[in-house]
Parts: C-alpha cells; sequence; structure tokens
C-alpha cells in the first residue's frame, strides 16, 4: 500500500507554553478523529510530530493513522527556538522513513509538511544552511504558519509561499487551523496519482496568507 507521509513540525518553545500548545494538542487530536472518519485517509495517511525548542525531537515516528497515539507535547520554560535543527532533522527522518520507490515498485506518496511556530528561528545560522537541503526532498506542499504577534513570516517565506499568519493562539482558532490542515491532508490522499500539485483548500478566516 503506497503511503503518504505527513510530517508536523511543532514549535514547543517557553512562549508556547499554557493556552497555546493546549490548544495544539485539542486541534491535533480533533484532526486524527477527523481523518480517522475518512477511508481514503485511513488507508494512505501516515504522521509524524517533530517538536523543536532548546532540544529537537521527533515525538511520534512516522504512523499508520489507524495505529496512531498521541504523545505527550510539553514545553520548557524558556529558552530558544530551535528551528534549524528541527529542520535538519526533517530531512534526516524522511531519508529514513520515505519510501522513494523504485523501477519495480512505486514508492510513497510526496509528503505533505505543515510548520507551526510562533516565532523566528533562534538558530539562524543553521536555518539558512537546511533550506536548500530540505529543497532536495520533494513535497507536494509545505504549508508554515506564523502563530500569534511575535512570529516572523519572513524566514517561512524562504521555505515556501504558503506562509499563514494567525493573529491569536487560543482553541478556536487552533481548532479551525487543524480542521483546515485534516482537509488538505484528506483531499492529498484523493488526488494523488491524479495531479502531483494538490491545490489548497480554502483557508478559514482567521488564517491570513502572506503576500
Amino acid at each position: 500500500m503506497r503511503r503518504l507521509p505527513v510530517y508536523i513540525l511543532i514549535d514547543t518553545s517557553g512562549s508556547m507554553k499554557g493556552e497555546p500548545i493546549e490548544s495544539v494538542k485539542v486541534g491535533l487530536a480533533d484532526m486524527i478523529a477527523t481523518l480517522r472518519q475518512d477511508p481514503y485517509a485511513l488507508e494512505t495517511v501516515w504522521i509524524s510530530i517533530i517538536t523543536f525548542d532548546r532540544d529537537v525531537k521527533q515525538i511520534l515516528p512516522l504512523t499508520a493513522l489507524e495505529d496512531l497515539q498521541l504523545p505527550n507535547i510539553s514545553t520548557p520554560e524558556s529558552g530558544p527556538t530551535h528551528t534549524g535543527a528541527a529542520l535538519e532533522l526533517l530531512c534526516q527522518k524522511y531519508d529514513e522513513e520515505v519510501n522513494m520507490g523504485s523501477a519495480e515498485q512505486k514508492g510513497d506518496w510526496m509528503p505533505l509538511l505543515f510548520i507551526l511556530t510562533d516565532g523566528k528561528p533562534s538558530d539562524i545560522l543553521a536555518y539558512n544552511q537546511v533550506i536548500p537541503k530540505l529543497k532536495q526532498h520533494l513535497f507536494t506542499n509545505i504549508v508554515a504558519c506564523a502563530a500569534g504577534p511575535s512570529a516572523k513570516t519572513e524566514p517561512l517565506k524562504q521555505l515556501t509561499d504558503k506562509v499563514f499568519s494567525l493573529e491569536t493562539m487560543d482553541g478556536a482558532t487552533f481548532s479551525k487551523l487543524f480542521q483546515w490542515v485534516s482537509q488538505q491532508v484528506a483531499g492529498g490522499g484523493k488526488t494523488m496519482g491524479v495531479s502531483d500539485t494538490t491545490e489548497l483548500p480554502d483557508p478559514p478566516a482567521e488564517l491570513n496568507l502572506v503576500i
């Protein structure tokens, strides 16, 4: 069975502590529940979660939707946001986990990548260095969300032209965000093989495309 790998990178730096990270957890749980109701998604979608603050961890290796148990997501009191290191780990996991296929056998579908951050990379040198490397890894879509008033969109624009800003970081907004992400993932599962690009569904009003 060809898989649709979905990589989710979540900023867990100190500024996400409290309501923001709790809202993200609820949004993720809702997203998983929604996708499980979709027979296409249930058959094809595999999800991985990487968190980044001072430490960068893959807290969920690429896992089939039906087997997925959301791990606990915690945040430190304070500290830097190592976005560059997170992208470096993503490249490594992509190489290990995604089946690129061969002449005899089709590999996985091209992965989807979602990045959520409420700040900017603290390791800007590492971040700038890893971007060309990341671009050698093929993704159907890379969607970046800059959440809250302190999030910087300029670094995210180097990664993708699909950068969205969220004004507020409350439960209702994150809920809308993850509903939208689940629409993209479910849509990706249906259009695979028909075309190499998937159009993004219309974002909710709380999300603004950064031009």
